[in-house]
């Protein structure tokens, strides 16, 4: 009876954790999602930073500073130079608390662009850390398979 009675007390205590980590990941997908339309189509990049961003956020592409302060201005930059970025998510996964997207950057409307895997990881519902992979969207494709 006892031996019934753990088994199944540990079944209900994996069965929660298990909920708990899908809902972590759905509500971190959704604070990602939030945080580039605010920061990308939007273009309010200092509100992102300020309501997703961790201050000591870690930045892991080799050409970008660490910290929420110094990606807001390099990234203010970048949005100065190319006022008619456009950043469009395609697809979104998301796995306990890292997120990745799959998106289709643009400089102008008829540019054909980059493909970007943008990967964040989110900690105590901030944004604490961020990686890149960065492709060019070819004009010709030996596949003959979109990117997208």
């Amino acid at each position: 009876m006892k031996t019934i009675l753990a088994s199944s007390l540990l079944s209900i205590s994996l069965s929660l954790s298990a909920i708990n980590a899908q809902a972590g990941a759905s509500s971190n997908r959704q604070l990602v999602l939030d945080f580039v339309e605010l920061a990308f189509v939007e273009k309010q990049l200092y509100e992102a930073f300020d309501r997703y961003v961790a201050p000591d956020y870690v930045q892991h592409n080799p050409d970008a500073p660490d910290g929420a302060e110094a990606a807001v201005t390099a990234l203010g930059r970048f949005q100065q130079q190319f006022p008619l970025f456009i950043y469009e998510v395609k697809r979104v996964a998301s796995e306990n608390d890292i997120v990745f997207l799959h998106v289709h950057g643009k400089i102008s409307p008829e540019d054909t662009g980059v493909a970007i895997v943008d990967i964040f990881r989110v900690e105590k519902g901030r944004i604490v850390e961020h990686w890149d992979v960065i492709q060019s969207v070819p004009t010709e494709s030996i596949s003959q398979h979109p990117m997208f």
